[in-house]
């Protein structure tokens, strides 16, 4: 199987053209989805190889995967595969990794070549708009540990309420997500706070008020005792 490989160079920094400080430019998000969308439509990408060999970007290309199904019209698909994943990379980011780990049996699998290229066509013309507001700024609050830590937490309890049955919300915490997907890849941290302040928000609407996120975190805790 060919996957694309955003990132190269066997050094961090200087020789790597996707770091921040190396000699060529930071990847862009129209960029790694161009990738991703050339091949066969038929061919399976599996979420080890997409995220193989990349570093500051890791997190950001793995979320841009994982919340693919929150823009699928089909329900309960955005639950069961995007919620849990968006809380697997925000555990861990909490935790302070610094790449993402992912089992076996997850490493293996992934959306076909042409789910990307539908993605591809819908976005493609947003993000070029895009690419002409956000640049790399403020690396404190994507690098520092207590803003990455508070980047997990947020994703932990965001893919918390995509997994539970809110109806309508798919779309709007499939956006809401690519914030900080863009916000990780593109190594904005001004966009990030956007996406600090436009998640709190979420969390409070979708989940405090509604009480169903509190009885899941009830649930957990009871869970651990």
């Amino acid at each position: 199987m060919t996957t694309p490989e955003p990132e190269h160079g066997a050094t961090q920094g200087a020789d790597d053209p996707h770091e921040p400080g190396g000699s060529g430019h930071v990847v862009t998000t129209r960029a790694v989805l161009d990738a991703f969308a050339e091949g066969d439509p038929e061919e399976q990408l599996q979420l080890g190889d997409v995220v193989s060999g990349l570093r500051q970007t890791a997190f950001g290309m793995l979320l841009f995967v994982g919340i693919l199904p929150a823009f699928l019209p089909i329900p309960g698909v955005a639950g069961a595969i995007s919620g849990p994943l968006v809380m697997l990379i925000g555990a861990q980011l909490l935790i302070g990794l610094s790449k993402p780990w992912l089992p076996g049996f997850l490493a293996r699998r992934g959306p076909q070549r042409k789910s990307m290229q539908r993605f591809h066509d819908v976005m493609a013309p947003w993000l070029r708009r895009l690419e002409k507001l956000v640049r790399p700024r403020l690396p404190w609050v994507l690098e520092h540990p207590v803003a990455s830590a508070f980047t997990g937490l947020l994703l932990i309890l965001l893919g918390m309420l995509l997994a539970l049955p809110i109806p309508f919300t798919n779309y709007v915490f499939g956006v809401l997500m690519l914030l900080f997907v863009f916000s990780l890849l593109e190594r904005d941290g001004a966009l990030m706070l956007v996406a600090w302040l436009a998640g709190a928000i979420a969390v409070v609407v979708f989940g405090f008020i509604s009480g169903n996120l509190l009885q899941v975190l009830a649930e957990v805790v009871q869970g651990w005792f």
